[in-house]
C-alpha cells in the first residue's frame, strides 16, 4: 500500500485519507495534552470521510430508523446524491437530526435492554464526526481501557485481568453502573468534550444528537429538556461514553493518589470494570462512591460486590474466572482457570437452538455454514492463548450441538430423514464442513 506520509493524497483510498488525518491529529493530541482543536467541522464534510462514514455503516448493518429508510433504498437513491445532500444540510447549517427509534433487545436474564437507532443520515454524521474527533481522545485515554477502541477488545482486557490475579491481586471489586447510558449528564460530558475540541460546529452536533428526542411506541419523549444520558445504539455514544469514564480511569490511575498508594489497578471495558488488588481497603470504595457521586452516577448496589478470587470465581465479559485444582501426575497444583461462563454457554445454545427452529427446510451445506457463523465467532471469542482454557465448553457445545441436530432432522417430516438415521451432526462435519467445536481451534 506504500507509505501514507510519502504517497501524495491523489493516490490515496478514501480510507487512507482519513487514517493520515487520524494520524496527524493523535501526534499532535499527544505532543500538546490541553491543546484544543478549533477547524474540525470543514474536516467531517470533506467527501472522503462521509464516504468513507457510509461505508462503516453499511458495513455495520442495522435496522432502519424512524423513517424505516434501508441501505438498499439509498444504493437505489444514490450514495453520492445521498451525501451531496448531507454536505449541503451541514454547509447551510440546516441539518437537525431526526428521532431516534428506541426497541428493546433480550438479555441473558431475561430481561430487557433498550437501543436506540437513528436514521441512517445521522449515523452517517456520526461516524464522521468519530473518526474526525477519536484520535484526538485516543491520546489521553488510559492503557486501562479496552471497551471500543481501535486495536483494543475484550481479549485484552481478559488478560490483563489473568495477568494482575497471577500477581496476586485477587481482592476483585466487580462494579456495575445502573443505567450508565441513560444517566450520562450532558453538562459535564459537553465540558469534558470541550477541553479538547473548541469547534463550537461540532461541539453543536453533538448536543444535538444528545437532545434528539426518542420515539417509542408512536410518541416522542425527551428532546430539548433531556438532560441526561446518550442512545445505546448510536454511533458515536460508546465513544462519548468513554470520555466521561476516562475520569474514572485516571483517578484509578493517578500516581500517588488513594488508589494508587493501596495498589488497585482498574480494568475497564466501556462501562464494565473491575477494581483489583492484594486487598482493596474500604477508605477506597468510599472514595469510589464520592467520585462516581460527583460525576452524577450511581453503582448498582445489588450487583457491585467485592469477592476474593481466591475463594470463589467472578465472572466479566462473559468469561468465569477461577482459582482451580490440576492434578499433574501425583502432584496438586492450583492455577488459574479462564472459561466461557455459564450464561455465556447458554447463550450460544440460544442462538443455535432459535437459528434451527426459524429455518426448517433448509439444505445441509447452508445449516452447516450459518451454524459455522455462530460457531467460529463464539470460539474466536473465547480462545487467547495461553490465557483461556475452553475446552470443557468447546465439548459441551459440540454434545449439545449432536442432540439438537438430530431433532431438526427428526421433525422435518413425519418420517425420519437420511440425516437423522446416519447421525446428522457426523454427516455434517464430515460432508458438509460443519465446525466440530471440540477439534476447532485457532491458526
Amino acid at each position: 500500500m506504500g507509505d501514507l506520509q510519502t504517497r501524495p493524497k491523489s493516490q490515496m483510498s478514501d480510507k487512507e485519507k482519513v487514517r493520515d488525518f487520524q494520524r496527524k491529529l493523535y501526534q499532535k493530541a499527544k505532543q500538546e495534552e490541553t491543546f484544543r482543536f478549533y477547524v474540525l467541522y470543514d474536516k467531517v464534510r470533506l467527501p472522503h470521510f462521509l464516504r468513507e462514514s457510509y461505508k462503516r455503516c453499511k458495513a455495520n448493518r442495522g435496522s432502519a430508523g424512524v423513517d424505516g429508510k434501508t441501505f438498499e433504498d439509498v444504493e437505489i437513491y444514490g450514495v453520492d446524491k445521498f451525501l451531496a445532500e448531507i454536505v449541503e444540510e451541514l454547509e447551510n447549517r440546516t441539518y437537525k437530526p431526526q428521532p431516534v427509534l428506541r426497541v428493546y433487545i433480550a438479555k441473558a436474564n431475561s430481561k430487557t435492554r433498550p437501543l436506540g437507532i437513528p436514521v441512517i443520515k445521522d449515523r452517517i454524521l456520526q461516524m464522521a464526526v468519530k473518526l474526525v474527533i477519536e484520535p484526538i481522545f485516543e491520546a489521553d485515554f488510559e492503557d486501562s481501557s479496552y471497551g471500543f477502541r481501535p486495536k483494543r477488545s475484550a481479549k485484552g482486557a481478559v488478560t490483563e485481568i489473568k495477568k494482575n490475579l497471577r500477581l496476586g491481586k485477587c481482592d476483585i471489586f466487580d462494579a456495575d453502573l445502573s443505567a450508565y447510558f441513560d444517566t450520562i449528564p450532558h453538562k459535564e460530558l459537553l465540558t469534558l468534550v470541550g477541553k479538547r475540541i473548541s469547534d463550537k460546529n461540532v461541539l453543536h452536533l453533538i448536543k444535538m444528537w444528545l437532545k434528539a428526542p426518542v420515539m417509542e411506541n408512536g410518541r416522542l419523549t425527551g428532546g430539548k429538556k433531556n438532560k441526561l444520558g446518550t442512545p445505546q445504539g448510536g454511533v458515536i455514544s460508546p465513544l462519548l461514553a468513554n470520555i466521561y469514564l476516562h475520569l474514572l480511569d485516571k483517578a484509578v490511575n493517578r500516581e500517588g493518589g488513594a488508589f494508587y498508594q493501596s495498589g488497585i489497578k482498574i480494568i475497564r471495558y466501556c462501562d464494565d470494570w473491575v477494581l483489583m488488588a492484594k486487598r482493596i481497603p474500604q477508605r477506597a470504595l468510599d472514595d469510589l462512591n464520592k467520585l462516581l457521586k460527583r460525576m452524577k452516577l450511581k453503582l448498582n448496589e445489588d450487583k457491585s460486590n467485592i469477592v476474593n478470587a481466591f475463594d470463589e470465581s467472578f465472572d466479566f465479559l462473559g468469561h468465569t474466572f477461577r482459582f482451580d485444582d490440576d492434578v499433574l501426575g501425583r502432584k496438586l497444583r492450583k492455577y488459574w482457570n479462564v472459561e466461557p461462563s455459564c450464561k455465556s454457554q447458554k447463550k450460544v445454545r440460544e442462538k443455535i437452538r432459535e437459528y434451527l427452529w426459524h429455518n426448517g427446510h433448509k439444505p445441509p451445506q447452508d445449516v452447516a455454514n450459518d451454524l459455522n457463523t455462530i460457531i467460529r465467532g463464539w470460539i474466536n471469542y473465547f480462545s487467547i492463548k495461553g490465557v483461556t482454557y475452553p475446552g470443557k465448553a468447546k465439548r459441551n457445545l459440540r454434545y449439545y450441538l449432536r442432540e439438537k441436530l438430530a431433532r431438526y432432522y427428526k421433525r422435518k417430516s413425519q418420517r425420519k430423514c437420511k440425516l437423522y438415521n446416519q447421525g446428522a451432526c457426523k454427516v455434517l462435519v464430515s460432508r458438509y464442513g460443519l465446525i466440530d467445536p471440540s477439534k476447532y481451534a485457532l491458526i
